[in-house]
């Protein structure tokens, strides 16, 4: 079954692709976008969905997002149109990693995305060469919160813990203004959320060639996370700023 078909269907009901609830977003966006009148980039923007709802909120912002899926850009597209803000819209169909613009922004976002970049860090010294002076990064990854497994290393790839990851990026010549790390509830009901939307989907199509597959998936998905990281793993979410502009 094709990886971004199953992101698409276990993020049905989730579609902030992080373990963020509703309220989180918005605050992050708030604590990122000061005036409402910013240009905001999404670097790795999938549907568009933290754009699309920064630019419903704020009628005098414009944005512009990155991503190699044309049919989440599609989605977004469809979306923005039918919130009335496709007009301040830009999206470009292309890796994040080799995008360039003629100016900058003030508000560069990256969710999701670290791994088109290398790491948290490469995802940062990329956001630097989009950022207006004054300007804020808005960026989201994983910690461990305990020591994890060999499996659960594998799994998900070699995190820091959450002091050594705030230092990181202090080091690299960022401030934090903002930041959130995100509760056991948003973390579980990310997880209940994706992998019971794709099981849900299996068992809606008994006679789809991938439904047995993507039942077998969350299942498998989910017994990771149960078993493997759920007590080790945790998020965090930035709002940066460089510390000498």
């Amino acid at each position: 079954m094709d990886r971004e078909e199953i992101s698409r269907i276990a993020h049905t009901h989730h579609p902030i692709k992080s373990p963020l609830n509703d309220d989180s977003v918005r605050q992050l966006l708030d604590h990122g976008i000061s005036r409402g009148d910013e240009r905001v980039l999404d670097l790795g923007c999938g549907g568009g969905e933290w754009l699309l709802r920064a630019l419903s909120s704020r009628p005098d912002l414009r944005a512009e997002g990155v991503d190699i899926s044309e049919v989440a850009l599609a989605d977004a597209r469809t979306r923005a149109t039918g919130l009335g803000v496709r007009d301040r819209l830009v999206l470009h169909h292309q890796p994040a990693a080799e995008f360039v613009s003629p100016h900058a922004f003030d508000l560069v976002l990256s969710f999701g995305a670290a791994h088109a970049f290398g790491g948290l860090l490469p995802t940062l010294a990329a956001a630097r060469e989009y950022l207006a002076p004054g300007g804020r990064v808005l960026v989201g990854d994983g910690f461990w919160d305990r020591e994890p497994s060999q499996e659960s290393i594998e799994m998900l790839g070699d995190f820091a813990d959450l002091a050594t990851t705030v230092d990181r990026v202090m080091a690299d010549g960022w401030t934090p203004v903002h930041g959130h790390v995100s509760t056991r509830q948003e973390l579980d009901d990310y997880e209940w959320a994706c992998w019971g939307t794709l099981a849900d989907w299996a068992l809606d199509h008994p006679a789809h060639p991938d439904g047995p597959e993507a039942l077998a998936l969350s299942a498998t998905r989910r017994t990771e996370w149960l078993r493997g990281y759920r007590d080790t793993w945790g998020f965090v979410s930035l709002v940066l700023r460089r510390t000498f502009d």
